[in-house]
């Protein structure tokens, strides 16, 4: 089945440009691309890095999951890329593309920073994006970016949450 990802929003890009900035994602998401594999297959050919650039995408929603069988043993969880293609709509306002791509390449320590302010905000029970945005002093295009760019949380409508481990 063909999937396209419309893009129509600029903190959609987020999850794109983070999915292949490393080499192990890149192989990666090539490898998911080609045919189903279990994340223990992803990490002996791949590395811890490569378990955890599958878990990425997982929350990125850039891949989908089914049970497959193997050997015999109990079913494992396995991954394919979701989409087959993207559609980017690429007319944004340059303050908003700015914002996206400051957040998508901020360095890692620098993120992780901003990461746990946004997490202090947020909380246990999750709060309404807009009083995170105050807080913080940040854009609602910048917060939704970074937002986008962590395992830790995501959006539920207006309100950032934690996200829930299965």
């Amino acid at each position: 089945m063909n999937r396209i990802k419309v893009i129509n929003e600029p903190s959609e890009l987020v999850p794109m440009l983070r999915s292949v900035d490393t080499p192990v994602k890149r192989d990666v998401l090539k490898e998911v691309t080609l045919e189903w594999k279990t994340a223990d297959e992803i990490e002996k050919k791949f590395g811890p890095e490569g378990r955890d650039a599958i878990i990425f995408f997982e929350k990125m929603k850039l891949v989908e999951t089914r049970w497959l069988s193997t050997n015999g043993n109990y079913p494992e969880k396995s991954y394919h890329t979701y989409y087959t293609s993207f559609n980017i709509n690429a007319q944004w306002p340059v303050y908003e593309i700015s914002d996206v791509l400051a957040a998508a390449m901020m360095g890692e320590e620098e993120y992780s920073a901003v990461e746990n302010k946004i997490l202090e905000q947020v909380g246990k029970e999750g709060k309404f994006s807009g009083d995170v945005a105050e807080a913080l002093g940040l854009s609602s295009t910048m917060l939704k970016s970074l937002v986008r760019r962590s395992v830790k949380m995501d959006y539920r409508g207006h309100r950032i949450e934690l996200i829930r481990e299965e």
